[in-house]
């Protein structure tokens, strides 16, 4: 693949991470008078209307098996809940804090890679994942000791996330990105709905929905459009240049997260945290490189085309 291809990847994958740390702030501002719960819906949703022009636009199908349909609702339902969790942390904790929390997904997926794929991998990432796992105790111990239990939730939203990726693995190459974004999304919006209605006058904080007002219905709308065109970013990134490039690129995010956070709310990481991060970042950098390794004494090994 030839550098001219992949700088749009790059550039797209930069695009991502400006534009999901405002899907984060959006989330943010709207839990000041809005559940948890129907910010959550709000995602969906919106995100689904917006998907659909796009999917028109491309003429693609929409057709799906069973199997597929199956996978995507079970991969609807781990949104969901990576949605969730993340979403109730930041309404409590700094932005940035909880999306470090949440960077330890990869981790969690390479484990889970092992148990359910069979992946090979080797003692150095394993080292590299429980060092990762280490720094981010760095950043949930002070928020504990803040906020609580709630600080736990970013946590609960990378177990989610990491299981999201795996069935996003398993239904990769029968469905388009775009298609499997919008499927999601109805989905998602499916199941989140019903729950909003049979959830409302239960007074329950967290999920009993409310009528929004004045500018809670921008968040709202927010936190769906940037979940768009953020992953739309993301999905057209990897068009253009492979995963084991723009994975390091990810990490940017995290700069993102602690800009806006301190523009918008006046949060800044304390010195943990940034040790926290840093370990992180620096644990999943070669995570990224050991795979990189791997994968090329892999094609080393194998014969040549005749």
């Amino acid at each position: 693949m030839t550098q001219d291809r992949i700088l749009p990847g790059i550039i797209l994958m930069l695009a991502f991470c400006v534009l999901a740390p405002l899907l984060d702030t959006a989330s943010k501002l709207a839990t000041a008078t809005i559940p948890v719960g129907q910010i959550t819906t709000a995602r969906f949703l919106v995100q689904g209307v917006l998907m659909v022009p796009v999917a028109l636009v491309m003429r693609l199908s929409w057709g799906a098996s069973p199997r597929v349909l199956a996978l995507i609702t079970l991969r609807a339902v781990f949104l969901i809940a990576s949605t969730f969790g993340f979403v109730a942390g930041v309404q409590f904790m700094p932005i940035a804090d909880a999306l470090a929390i949440v960077f330890v997904e990869p981790f969690i997926l390479l484990i889970l890679g092992r148990l359910i794929f069979g992946d090979h991998i080797g003692p150095r990432r394993i080292i590299a994942s429980l060092v990762g796992f280490a720094g981010s105790m760095l950043v949930i111990q002070p928020s504990l000791a803040a906020f609580g239990t709630v600080a736990l939730y970013p946590l609960i939203s990378a177990f989610a996330f990491a299981f999201y990726m795996l069935v996003t693995r398993a239904i990769a190459a029968e469905v388009h990105p775009v298609i499997q974004q919008l499927h999601t999304s109805i989905a998602g919006a499916a199941i989140c709905l019903p729950a909003m209605v049979l959830l409302d006058g239960t007074g329950l904080a967290m999920f009993d929905p409310v009528m929004p007002q004045g500018w809670a219905w921008v968040w709202l709308f927010g936190v769906g459009f940037w979940a768009a065109a953020s992953h739309m970013c993301m999905t057209l990134a990897l068009k253009h240049a492979p995963a084991s490039t723009l994975a390091p690129i990810h990490y940017l995010e995290i700069v993102t997260a602690v800009a806006l956070g301190y523009a918008v709310f006046g949060d800044f990481p304390n010195a943990l945290t940034w040790v926290g991060m840093g370990i992180i970042i620096a644990s999943g950098l070669y995570i990224i490189h050991r795979e990189r390794v791997t994968a090329g004494q892999i094609r080393a090994e194998l014969p040549e085309a005749i």
